[in-house]
């Protein structure tokens, strides 16, 4: 025996405390404590980790695209872009095309703006006038012509023609010119011509029913909702005057066949030859005198803003329109392959050649009571007014002599 006790037992107790465990660690076999798995996270739990996850993604990319949208580029086309936008373009084409046009510097961001904002789905196709140097956002509002693009004021003036509505348009970028002369050239159906009492009509072309009126348009408009605007804006004001006027439209219908149409037809006429609104009732008598005086040899109205129409309207069909500056010409009037030479047709032109106002259509329903058949410009916003020819010629060749014309 030993302090410690038996040598048997002191072997056992070093053998079973150091030894062993030594050799054992030398041949890999420690013991290791039991595994105890952790705990499972609740199924909602994990669901709502990637929600959040997926949720803060998308926010960043959607904080990332809306930051990026409203700013507006420092470089580009210097005014608005025409394009006729494609129908079902990705986002990814959408943006493309954009790149092209020089309106976006990243087409990878402009698609994924387009992405974030839902704008893919709600790009009207058809014709865009897309402004330039501006943000990416208001691009995609334009291409969904959303009611948040901005709004313009339009100034249409009396006796502008559709060709010069399209100009005007244009540069308040409403719509490109091409597209609205496009959109104005078709058929358009109209009201009752008397005040609400007959049946309802259409015109050849929106030509001299694009009522001359400020308007209030968004920014890209689609040119046949314009259209329609200014056609209802003539509608109403069209309506006050048959009212007013019921008695001299039913004159006009029994004495010469007219309806509203060939009213007008006149009242632009009128107006291009009239500056002097109060002139315009001396004007309207003249060529109605014209019209209907049997007296009068051939009744042509010989009126020169009919005859420089056609160069507006058809200028590859009339010979005489090559090299047009604007100015009426002899060989122009004189043109008889001009259907609106009213020098060498009689009677009034195929059409109307401008939109004419309320005074000029007024002046037509009540011209002024004269025995007038001709005018001619006295160089000063006037007319000399005459009876016959020879009066009309002396007149002429005064204000020949004082440089009046």
């Amino acid at each position: 025996m030993t302090r410690y006790g038996t040598i048997r037992e002191v072997v056992h107790q070093r053998a079973t405390s150091g030894g062993v465990r030594k050799r054992q660690a030398r041949r890999g076999r420690t013991r290791r404590p039991p595994y105890v798995p952790r705990r499972a996270r609740p199924r909602w739990l994990r669901a709502a980790l990637l929600l959040g996850s997926v949720a803060a993604v998308v926010g960043t990319v959607w904080v990332g695209a809306w930051w990026w949208g409203g700013r507006r580029p420092s470089a580009g086309p210097p005014r608005a872009v025409a394009v006729s936008w494609p129908p079902g373009l990705s986002a990814t084409e959408a943006g493309e095309l954009l790149a092209d046009l020089g309106l976006v510097g990243s087409p990878g961001a402009m698609a994924i703006l387009l992405r974030a904002t839902g704008a893919v789905a709600c790009m009207e196709p058809g014709p865009h006038l897309l402004p330039a140097r501006s943000s990416p956002r208001l691009l995609g509002d334009c291409l969904c012509r959303r009611p948040a693009r901005p709004v313009v004021k339009v100034a249409i003036p009396e006796g502008f023609d559709r060709f010069a509505v399209a100009e005007r348009l244009e540069q308040a970028g409403v719509a490109s010119r091409g597209a609205f002369a496009e959109a104005s050239a078709a058929a358009v159906p109209l009201g009752s011509p008397d005040g609400g009492v007959g049946p309802a009509a259409k015109a050849d072309t929106a030509e001299g029913y694009l009522f001359p009126a400020t308007y209030q348009f968004p920014i890209d408009a689609a040119p046949a909702d314009v259209v329609r605007r200014m056609v209802a804006e003539f509608e109403r004001r069209w309506q006050k005057l048959a009212a007013a006027h019921r008695e001299e439209l039913e004159a006009l219908r029994a004495s010469m066949g007219w309806g509203r149409h060939e009213v007008v037809v006149l009242a632009p006429m009128v107006e291009k030859e009239a500056a002097d609104t109060k002139e315009q009732p001396l004007v309207a008598s003249v060529f109605l005198n014209r019209l209907r005086d049997p007296s009068f040899p051939r009744k042509v109205l010989q009126s020169d803003p009919t005859a420089m129409y056609a160069c507006r309207a058809m200028p590859e069909l009339v010979p005489a329109c090559a090299g047009f500056s604007g100015r009426a010409t002899q060989a122009l009037n004189r043109d008889s392959r001009n259907p609106y030479s009213t020098y060498e047709h009689e009677g009034l032109p195929p059409g109307p050649i401008a939109n004419p106002g309320t005074a000029a259509l007024e002046a037509v329903l009540v011209p002024a009571r004269s025995r007038f058949f001709y005018f001619v410009a006295d160089g000063e916003g006037r007319h000399v007014f005459s009876v016959d020819l020879a009066e009309h010629e002396d007149a002429v060749r005064r204000l020949r002599e004082r440089g009046g014309r």
